[in-house]
């Protein structure tokens, strides 16, 4: 058998989602938050999120035969409070790979504070395209996509035909990227006008002529559980609308 079915998914709403947006909002220069990235739980709002996620895996489970996340906290909490209330008793996979992108001496900045204590980057950004750039310290976009060309190579070669993995939204970009597969220009302006919102479950399967994109960044299964739907897009190399 081989792989035929992709279920991705952003986890729910983080306190950081909340801190970096308020920061955004108030026009701070740093994040207010004590946790390393790997280590930030989901907010209350997350946490609802990933039951109502729960109720929409509930009438899939028999289909799906492997549960993928990322190690970062909010990740793995997204995956099993969504199998809890599904009914449990799955093992999930954890890989490195399908970690957060890691934004170096960008961390914890807004854009405020990229602009006010690295003009220098900001510079280089403008130079090299959002595809290209690489914080110092940090990864560009291209780099999250080799490690995720590694991952479907090598931890997605088995018997599993239908896969859910839960990470983040630069995760899920770059799967769509890699997979359909896009150019970087055809990336960019998909990324433009679309978000991968918290919980949301984007859907991918494989036919003849490869990878189709069914459904991205789906939400109806917050909305039929009146669990709020949050966004949360910025990273601090993104420019504000």
């Amino acid at each position: 058998m081989a792989l035929r079915e992709l279920w991705l998914v952003r986890h729910g709403e983080s306190i950081g989602n909340v801190a970096a947006t308020r920061s955004e909002i108030e026009g701070l220069e740093v994040i207010p938050l004590d946790e390393r990235d790997a280590d930030v739980p989901l907010s209350d709002t997350g946490r609802e999120q990933a039951a109502a996620l729960g109720d929409w895996l509930q009438r899939r489970r028999a289909t799906i035969d492997a549960y993928w996340a990322s190690p970062y906290l909010r990740a793995r909490e997204t995956l099993e409070l969504a199998l809890g209330v599904s009914g449990g008793g799955a093992t999930v996979f954890v890989d490195e790979r399908l970690r957060d992108r890691e934004l170096g001496i960008l961390d914890l900045l807004t854009w405020t504070g990229v602009a006010r204590r690295h003009p220098e980057e900001m510079a280089r950004r403008k130079h090299l395209g959002k595809f290209y750039h690489r914080p110092p310290g940090g990864e560009s976009w291209a780099d999250v996509a080799l490690r995720l060309r590694s991952f479907l190579r090598e931890a997605l070669e088995g018997s599993d035909e239908s896969v859910m993995m839960v990470a983040h939204d630069a995760v899920v970009m770059l799967l769509l990227y890699v997979l359909l597969p896009l150019r970087e220009d055809e990336l960019l302006a998909f990324a433009s006008d679309h978000t991968v919102l918290n919980a949301s479950v984007t859907h991918l399967v494989r036919g003849e002529r490869g990878w189709e994109l069914v459904e991205f960044s789906d939400v109806t299964h917050l909305q039929r559980e009146d669990a709020d739907v949050t966004a949360h897009p910025g990273s601090p190399d993104v420019e504000p609308a």
